[in-house]
């Protein structure tokens, strides 16, 4: 049960969009609940400052809309990395999926031209981008318990140890198997709606 008061903000990964299959999930489960026009799943920008610009625009709209206790962020990989920051500067609480913890040494590996998934756009990774990704970390958390962790041990991708270390001492939903996709997210989605409900 979503509450018709809540506002949820979902951020995609690198080189992903609102097309990638967990955004569509989300917006599904939305629809279900008939509250579809409460998730706003925006195209960022494939630049870390640009993309953390036109996600905390959109955030404090929201924040300003219903209050930051009924504001939800739910950020997957790159997106959970953004998730994070948004939660420890700006408050309210944020979901990250299988996070990348540490993006700016994971992305040294796509260094220059790189296309998203879903619209063939193209985008240069520079050593600027790098240093930007740098700029958001937020290490240590402030607000642990304002975060939900879920990762699968099998994500090919990242390094599931990095997220459990950095988000210990907030809740975690964390399975064995899967992969970076987070096989059968749909089924989580009940617990980050009640994740959202919880009071600080």
């Amino acid at each position: 049960m979503i509450p018709q008061q809540l506002r949820c903000l979902y951020l995609h990964g690198f080189k992903s969009s609102p097309a990638s299959t967990k955004a569509q999930q989300t917006l599904a489960y939305f629809a279900e609940e008939d509250v579809s026009q409460n998730l706003h799943i925006p195209q960022l920008s494939p630049q870390p400052a640009r993309a953390i610009d036109e996600a905390q625009f959109l955030y404090e709209q929201l924040i300003d809309e219903v209050g930051l206790e009924n504001v939800l962020v739910i950020g997957s990989s790159l997106g959970g990395y953004y998730a994070t920051y948004l939660a420890e500067h700006f408050g309210g609480k944020a979901v990250v999926i299988n996070p990348a913890v540490k993006p700016y040494e994971l992305l040294v590996d796509y260094l220059g031209e790189n296309k998203n998934y879903h619209n063939d756009e193209t985008f240069m990774v520079t050593q600027e981008f790098i240093d930007e990704l740098k700029s958001f970390e937020v290490e240590p958390l402030r607000y642990p318990k304002h975060h939900l962790l879920l990762c699968q041990t099998h994500d090919e991708s990242l390094d599931y140890r990095q997220a459990t270390t950095k988000y210990r001492n907030s809740p975690c939903i964390i399975e064995f198997g899967g992969d970076h996709g987070f096989v059968n997210y749909p089924q989580r989605i009940p617990s980050i709606m009640n994740f959202a409900k919880v009071a600080y």
